[in-house]
């Protein structure tokens, strides 16, 4: 075959999820049932952090941002996925296969960016009380999600950039269920050598770096909470930070196993496997470990709800 740039002549085979014949409906049932609940969960609190007054504070817009970022996510993934599960592969245009990865790539930099500003905002609320209110105001809020937000986009320009000048003359298969950057990177012709030395430095510059932040930041609050004299007191505490560290432990431990280990020494079923957790599960449990121990949120749902039966007696 001529080595020829695939985005002129060919589409990409996407293989999906290997299942059984027998039990493919029953795995798009549950895919279909994760994606719903991912979406209505994460669209619930956003209009949760909307609706009630009393979630008008910065931990709860980075919250609405997190699960904006999860919703980006799933949709960007699930609905494909679902489709390659019926038709046994689906077949996506290498622009569209860019565009995949590319939301993918900036959703998943808004979740690492978001996950260090939220521990942040815990260090400062803890460590910083007096001077919380001053320091996290409404505008620097703002600026640190822009920051999150733009920062996330210029690392994906940056490697789409690359992509697009690299040479793709097949095969033409990826053993995936979505467009990732290593599956991309097996259909060039190039040398992607450096390329892929730039990404593992870029990626772990902005995922190591921010995972020690978030380390640092917990180092300060452990030592805050043990200082504080009474057991009340300090399981109260610990309490608001229990669901931010539940999160961050699933997000980086699925990241780190199919990003920063050899991907050579993985099987394509546990790299897929590794991807479902953090594109699937991880935006399914967000909602829930959020909301699951959190009495604002459960308040806001209770008015809401007593608003809503009291509506028709008006």
């Amino acid at each position: 075959m001529d080595k020829k740039n695939i985005t002129r002549i060919a589409l990409i085979h996407l293989l999906g999820f290997k299942t059984n014949p027998s039990i493919e409906y029953f795995v798009f049932f549950i895919l279909f049932v994760a994606y719903c609940l991912t979406i209505c969960g994460n669209l619930l609190i956003l209009v949760l952090v909307y609706y009630g007054k009393t979630l008008h504070s910065p931990m709860y817009f980075f919250l609405s941002q997190l699960s904006v970022s999860d919703i980006l996510i799933v949709t960007d993934i699930l609905p494909n996925s679902l489709h390659a599960i019926l038709a046994k592969e689906i077949t996506m245009s290498f622009s569209g296969c860019i565009t995949q990865f590319s939301i993918f790539a900036i959703s998943e930099g808004l979740q690492c960016f978001l996950l260090t500003v939220m521990a942040y905002d815990r260090y400062l609320a803890i460590c910083k009380p007096l001077h919380y209110t001053s320091i996290m105001s409404h505008q620097t809020c703002w600026i640190m999600i822009i920051i999150c937000w733009t920062c996330s986009m210029l690392i994906q320009c940056n490697h789409v950039t690359v992509l697009i000048t690299l040479q793709f003359c097949g095969p033409n298969i990826i053993d995936h269920f979505f467009c990732d950057l290593h599956p991309i990177l097996k259909l060039s012709c190039s040398d992607t050598t450096n390329f892929e030395l730039e990404v593992t430095l870029l990626g772990g510059f902005f995922v190591i770096i921010p995972f020690f932040i978030i380390i640092v930041s917990y180092i300060y609050i452990i030592v805050t909470i043990f200082n504080i004299p009474s057991i009340t007191g300090r399981k109260k505490v610990f309490s608001t930070c229990s669901s931010h560290l539940s999160a961050v432990s699933t997000f980086y431990l699925t990241i780190v196993c199919v990003y920063l280990l050899p991907n050579r020494r993985q099987s394509s079923d546990i790299t897929k496997f590794m991807s479902f957790l953090y594109t699937v599960v991880n935006p399914l449990l967000n909602p829930i470990i959020y909301s699951l121990r959190n009495k604002d949120l459960k308040q806001v749902v209770v008015k809401m709800i007593d608003n809503f039966l009291s509506f028709p007696s008006r």
